[in-house]
């Protein structure tokens, strides 16, 4: 038997992975979910057809949206997260002793019990009693609270179907709104690869630049997203990402991480030519 998993990137260019086995699949009201297990990557999850997680590299991913506000602010007491049905970001978010709250926000309860049973590298940190669930939609629940979070994080899917009003001016307005006066936000940027993508991703900067006094983008190499180049979004109402940091205080907490480190944090924050340009268009 020769099973492979293609997710397109263009209509010219895809991404395929040898799978041994489909351990899950189901439907929502949402979504349709899938869970693979491959001989490269481990478990995976898909959600409509695109690429959420692998076993192998989704370390990259959660901790490069999780570990670089930490370390801007160690502190964070009381955290959103909007999307992160996966339990990866909120595993991250548990390392730290400070971490009182973190609200998940999960419009499809499918998806976390899809990822406890079958994903606990990821999922098995979603006992902790620290952890409230909301299963709804993101854009909806972010209009209430006011002057609440100390930090945002939007681990969102795509800009489309479900996770398409995630990337509105309306939610980063309502996100501005409900962190505190020196909250910090930070979200998945989309790739500034293909041209879709690049898209989706100046449409989401120009938003946030339009919402945040502080707006900046970061990158991460992540082999199973399109291009492997990936971005993710980092705004605020005070807090710099880079100047005034206090590294050492971050050193000091002696996380253990595989790919975050204080010296990539800063150099995460040096774009590429064509990157910078990019965001230059829509900041103007």
């Amino acid at each position: 038997m020769n099973l492979w998993f293609t997710e397109k990137h263009t209509k010219n260019a895809g991404f395929s992975i040898k799978v041994d086995r489909q351990i899950y699949s189901g439907r929502s009201d949402f979504q349709r979910i899938d869970i693979f297990e491959s001989p490269e990557f481990g478990r995976f999850l898909t959600i409509d057809g695109y690429m959420m997680l692998t076993e192998k590299d989704e370390f990259i991913y959660h901790e490069m949206i999780v570990h670089v506000p930490m370390c801007v602010n160690p502190e964070a007491k009381r955290i959103l997260v909007i999307g992160g049905g996966d339990g990866g970001t909120v595993r991250e978010l548990l390392r730290y002793k400070s971490v009182e709250r973190i609200d998940l926000v999960e419009i499809d309860e499918m998806v976390v019990e899809a990822c406890r049973e079958h994903l606990p590298q990821t999922a098995a940190c979603l006992a902790d009693s620290r952890i409230r669930f909301f299963f709804e939609d993101g854009l909806r629940f972010i209009r209430q609270p006011e002057d609440e979070y100390d930090l945002i994080l939007v681990d969102s899917t795509d800009p489309f179907g479900p996770g398409e009003g995630l990337f509105t001016k309306e939610f980063y307005g309502n996100c501005f709104k409900a962190l505190h006066e020196d909250g910090i936000m930070v979200n998945q940027h989309e790739s500034p690869f293909y041209k879709d993508d690049a898209y989706a991703m100046q449409r989401a900067h120009k938003r946030i630049v339009e919402s945040f006094p502080i707006s900046r983008v970061y990158q991460a190499h992540i082999p199973t997203y399109p291009s492997g180049h990936w971005l993710f979004g980092f705004a605020s109402k005070k807090r710099a990402p880079i100047e005034g940091v206090d590294w050492q205080r971050w050193k000091r907490l002696g996380i253990k991480t595989r790919y975050y480190n204080t010296k990539l944090h800063i150099g995460a924050f040096a774009l590429p030519t064509y990157v910078e340009e990019m965001l230059r268009d829509v900041e103007r």
